[in-house]
């Protein structure tokens, strides 16, 4: 027996192997432990010190016309506590004083557009003690609205379904989208005809726009008119599908911005055939005045050498009787020199040339000043150029024999002060009969 003087709670066995194979068992006696008295063992728990909310849901997930009534406990007395929420949708209320979260999800609020289906709204919700302001937590949770009812969301223009419009003008309008249970997300479009220079539709309250050019109706279309038809395609997140057609009829119009630089150019010829025209009334003037000058002057010779005859006749002198008989035979033979130095019949061509060139410029002037445009853009633009080229044409045939004379040195304005002076308008100005 092996005796140990420690003692022991258990009893060992201790097994001795020896090379006879034969064992030898040595028990280890087990002496208790002295008694002692009960002593009660206290366990130290660390104070809930932080303000915290214990059950609050990070989610809700809420039926349309169903009722929410969820309260939320804190780990302090709730008297000295007040709550609040922020960023709350409509109709989401919380009692302040003991942290019950209520909502009632009214389908009205949907119908208006107040709330959303399927849109997640982020509440943020605090809690504070009343004595300690500083005392507060503020976090947040999420809440989504369903409804196992599908309205369908919808699309349409801001403009009629039928639009009438000229070329070089421009179409603009949005559309918008009547949201149902699920809004729409992306709208694409097409049209019947390739359009170039307008805008993309790709979501709600986008804004079409498209002018089409001065070419786009071509000849071959009937009536000067062609038909676009636009069809716009809104698609929800589960591709319900809604459909919308604008037809837009397009008529044949004047390119203005081509029809001014041609009228202006046509205006600009006619300008300048009027200033031609001047000048060369100035010349023709200036000869029949030279001519009408040299007759007059033979006409006063002739008249001279006749009285100055009569008076040598009446003479008492030889030789003064002789020059008083040979005096009116020179001024009769004035008169032939006077036809051949300046004939009769071409100073009167000359001055109903003028006279014509004068009347051709007056109602050239007329024509322009009633030709002129008028406004921004005035519509009747290609009725006046063709009828200020027409009235350009035929005064041109009629003035055809008239001599223009390019190397004009004479300035715009000593030809009109020339061309109105009172001397010539008295000149030509008709005379009654």
């Amino acid at each position: 027996m092996i005796k140990v003087k420690r003692p022991f709670t258990c009893i060992a066995l201790i097994i001795i192997s020896i090379a006879s194979s034969n064992y030898c068992y040595a028990q280890v006696p087990f002496y208790p432990l002295p008694s002692t008295p009960d002593t009660a063992v206290a366990i130290h728990k660390p104070e809930d010190t932080v303000l915290r909310i214990r059950n609050l849901n990070p989610y809700f997930t809420l039926h349309v016309d169903s009722t929410l009534s969820y309260h939320l406990e804190i780990n302090k007395d709730p008297s000295q506590y007040f709550w609040y929420l922020k960023n709350s949708p409509v109709g989401l209320k919380i009692n302040k004083d003991n942290g019950t979260l209520s909502f009632k999800a009214d389908k009205s609020y949907f119908l208006s557009g107040k709330l959303k289906y399927d849109y997640d709204y982020k509440v943020t919700i605090g809690v504070q003690n009343l004595n300690n302001p500083a005392e507060k937590i503020d976090t947040s949770f999420t809440i989504l609205f369903f409804t196992t009812e599908i309205n369908h969301s919808k699309i349409k223009p801001t403009v009629n379904s039928i639009l009438f419009i000229e070329e070089g003008d421009t179409v603009n309008f949005r559309i918008e989208c009547e949201t149902g249970s699920f809004p729409i997300e992306n709208i694409t479009y097409y049209s019947n005809i390739p359009l170039k220079g307008n805008t993309d539709v790709k979501k709600c309250d986008d804004e079409f726009k498209w002018s089409p050019g001065f070419d786009f109706v071509k000849e071959t279309d009937s009536s000067k008119t062609k038909l676009v038809i636009l069809n716009f395609i809104g698609a929800d997140k589960f591709f319900n599908k809604d459909t919308c057609t604008v037809k837009i009829y397009v008529k044949d119009a004047l390119n203005y911005p081509v029809a001014l630089a041609e009228y202006e150019k046509v205006a600009n010829r006619f300008q300048l055939y009027i200033l031609q025209l001047k000048y060369a009334f100035v010349q023709l003037d200036r000869r029949v005045k030279k001519a009408k000058n040299t007759r007059t002057s033979f006409d006063l010779t002739t008249a001279g050498t006749a009285l100055g005859g009569t008076v040598f006749s009446s003479a008492a002198t030889p030789g003064a009787q002789t020059a008083g008989k040979i005096l009116p035979s020179a001024g009769v033979a004035l008169v032939p020199v006077k036809e051949t130095v300046s004939p009769a019949s071409p100073m009167n061509s000359q001055q109903n040339s003028a006279t014509l060139v004068r009347s051709s410029i007056k109602r050239l002037d007329y024509m322009l000043s009633e030709n002129s445009l008028v406004g921004e853009k005035d519509m009747d633009v290609v009725k006046k150029t063709a009828n200020l080229r027409n009235e350009l044409k035929q005064t041109q045939l009629q003035l055809i024999d008239i001599p223009i004379d390019f190397n004009n040195n004479m300035t715009a304005e000593q030809l009109d002060a020339y061309f109105n002076s009172p001397k010539v308008n008295k000149k030509y100005k008709l005379k009654a009969k």
